[in-house]
């Protein structure tokens, strides 16, 4: 089976979704602060994020051209909500061994809260591995937003 990457997804149209939630590989929400390319993302990847030639489980941010004291607001935020031990790597901060979320809710209500925070605009992207055909048709999620991934 293939890996599917459902992008530019927004907050109602991943609400509707229904998916086994152990089929999500990573997902992440992508969070723009303004057109001058000021954003932020916050995702997941089930099998752990490469830290050298090491993978670290749990939740993940990285940044471009946000200000040091907005990073360490989200770092707080993040570190409340999910917990892990704070490591940064360059523009990363990992919160190693932090509680994970995959169900769509759960990521939709992230966005939500990260909306308001931070006053970010929003979108996600979830990727899904062995995601049959029945099983896209069920999901609720816009074949119109599908781009296959490659490989395997």
């Amino acid at each position: 089976m293939s890996r599917l990457r459902y992008w530019k997804l927004s907050v109602d149209e991943l609400r509707k979704a229904q998916y086994d939630p152990k089929k999500v590989l990573v997902w992440e929400i992508k969070c723009s602060k303004d057109d001058k390319g000021t954003h932020f993302g916050v995702f997941c990847y089930r099998n752990g994020t490469p830290w050298d030639y090491t993978s670290v489980h749990g939740i993940v941010f990285y940044y471009n051209m946000i200000k040091r004291d907005e990073v360490e607001k989200l770092a707080k935020f993040l570190k409340d909500k999910f917990g892990g031990e704070q490591a940064e790597k360059g523009e990363r901060v990992f919160f190693k061994d932090s509680r994970e979320i995959y169900l769509p809710k759960d990521i939709a209500d992230l966005a939500v809260e990260l909306e308001k925070t931070f006053e970010v605009s929003t979108e996600i992207t979830v990727e899904l591995e062995n995601f049959s055909a029945p099983e896209q048709e069920q999901s609720n999620l816009p074949a119109n937003k599908i781009l296959p991934v490659p490989g395997k």
